[in-house]
């Protein structure tokens, strides 16, 4: 790979959809949307509705759902919180509508745990009971969703009440608990339950790796090596997962010379490296600005006869943005690209966030352009995008970026509301703060309580009692949720 000169790089842009005047109302893909495709017509639809008449204008469509359907719906709106829940409530109520899919179940679960509606997730879990659909992938998703909330002793509670529901806790569901909390980064529970009934299932490798990942995350490199030796002890082989484990924690700590020994390691025992492996060292070394150390190992792996997937060319996209070498990174997409990779939002979301931390606002906005036409923009792309022009004070650029993502039929997330009910509020623009706080509320969303502090003291400023009333009654009628048993 050539080294490109380090100076200020102008990127290039073509086929401009918005600018700075207008955003386009089409949609920014190389195809034509198909007018006939439910799919879309009912995301468009359920995001666009307000929550009180949602039913009513899902009737007034007429158009017919299946369950093929009903679950892409679902799918797509997994940010859509109470939105996407009263859509599967209505479809199951439809003539000729047979039943949910197994997925569509998980996702309604999963969109409603993202939202705290617990108390309405384990309504769903009781009817997958009634009509014999439950899985252990059920309880897992359940796990994993309490975890990433900070509520392990539910996680724990959901594991321990399976047994009611007629689900036998095997080991794939103990694994599924163990994962959830190492990966929520409470490897301390997941030690002390793996102590403490591990003699009850048949432990494997996949057991072991999962809690030396725990270890890696926190980190804790000792616990990690502690796991690893007693594996060795107990007769499990550590297999390709593991070694990737193992070089992942040890790159984190910042051991990168152990974790090339662990390479070496796998070679003496015909265990070749994979794409993850070295995506993991390309991204250590461009973390510690060693971008030549990067470059060297991305051709280690070419010449170890690996192709590259999309996380080792985003690894080494991230090294050179972090070098603010813009150039070289834009050489590497176009690589990619030519090798029939196609980027996606990590991609985009690495460029962006280096050019806004160095303040190329003007760049960022033009990456952002470009990439839409080339991948799908996730939460994280439109949160950085709005929270940039708040922070540069063009919140009708803000607005816009917002609009557009309706268009797009993507729902904000928690933290997307925050940042644009925040720069809405840092702009004294409290009606149209107001009016987001509402549909979030709408959505099941519960604000963090500095977001909605921050827009109930901007109201009261106002004389606007009324409205801080009104947004206090509908944070409360959202449904509380403790254990459901």
């Amino acid at each position: 790979m050539r080294r490109l000169r380090t100076s200020r790089t102008k990127i290039p842009l073509q086929n401009q959809h918005f600018n700075k005047k207008s955003i386009s109302t089409k949609t920014p893909t190389t195809e034509e949307e198909d007018p006939s495709d439910p799919t879309k017509k009912l995301c468009k639809l359920i995001l666009s509705s307000p929550r009180c008449g949602l039913e009513t204008a899902l009737d007034a469509s007429h158009i017919k759902v299946s369950p093929a359907t009903a679950e892409s719906v679902l799918t797509h709106l997994s940010n859509a919180g109470i939105q996407s829940y009263r859509f599967f409530e209505w479809a199951s109520k439809q003539r000729a509508f047979p039943s949910h899919t197994v997925r569509a179940h998980h996702s309604v679960i999963d969109t409603l745990a993202r939202v705290r509606q617990y108390a309405l997730m384990w309504g769903v879990v009781d009817r997958m009971r009634d009509a014999r659909l439950l899985t252990v992938e059920t309880f897992c998703a359940i796990m994993r969703r309490y975890a990433r909330a900070g509520r392990p002793d539910e996680a724990v509670y959901a594991f321990n009440v399976m047994g009611k529901y007629g689900v036998d806790p095997n080991e794939a569901a103990f694994n599924g608990l163990l994962s959830a909390l190492c990966k929520a980064k409470h490897a301390w529970r997941a030690q002390e339950i793996f102590d403490s009934a591990k003699s009850r299932f048949a432990v494997d490798a996949k057991t072991y790796s999962i809690l030396i990942e725990g270890w890696g995350r926190v980190p804790n490199l000792v616990k990690a090596r502690e796991m690893f030796d007693e594996m060795l002890q107990s007769g499990c082989e550590p297999d390709i997962v593991t070694y990737g484990i193992m070089v992942d924690a040890l790159c984190k700590a910042g051991r990168i010379g152990d974790a090339l020994g662990v390479v070496r390691d796998m070679g003496s025992k015909n265990c070749k490296p994979t794409s993850f492996i070295y995506s993991v060292l390309v991204h250590a070394h461009g973390a510690e600005g060693r971008v030549k150390d990067a470059v060297d190992a991305f051709l280690e792996m070419e010449r170890s006869g690996i192709v590259a997937d999309v996380a080792v060319y985003n690894a080494l996209i991230g090294a050179f943005c972090r070098a603010s070498r813009f150039g070289n990174a834009f050489k590497v997409l176009a690589e990619m690209e030519k090798r029939g990779v196609s980027p996606n939002a990590r991609t985009c979301n690495v460029i962006l966030n280096r050019l806004i931390g160095v303040g190329r606002n003007e760049d960022a906005f033009k990456v952002f352009r470009r990439m839409i036409r080339r991948c799908e923009p996730d939460s994280d792309t439109y949160t950085m995008m709005i929270k940039m022009f708040c922070g540069k004070g063009e919140l009708g650029m803000a607005m816009k970026v917002w609009k557009y993502m309706g268009l797009k039929r993507f729902a904000p997330s928690m933290h997307t509301f925050s940042v644009m009910i925040k720069g809405l509020c840092e702009a004294g623009e409290a009606r149209q703060a107001a009016v987001l706080m509402e549909e979030m509320l709408e959505k099941g969303i519960q604000p963090h309580g500095t977001t909605f502090g921050r827009l109930r003291q901007l109201l009261l400023k106002e004389g606007r009692e009324d409205v801080v009333q009104f947004l206090s009654e509908k944070m409360k009628t959202l449904i509380k949720d403790p254990l459901w048993d």
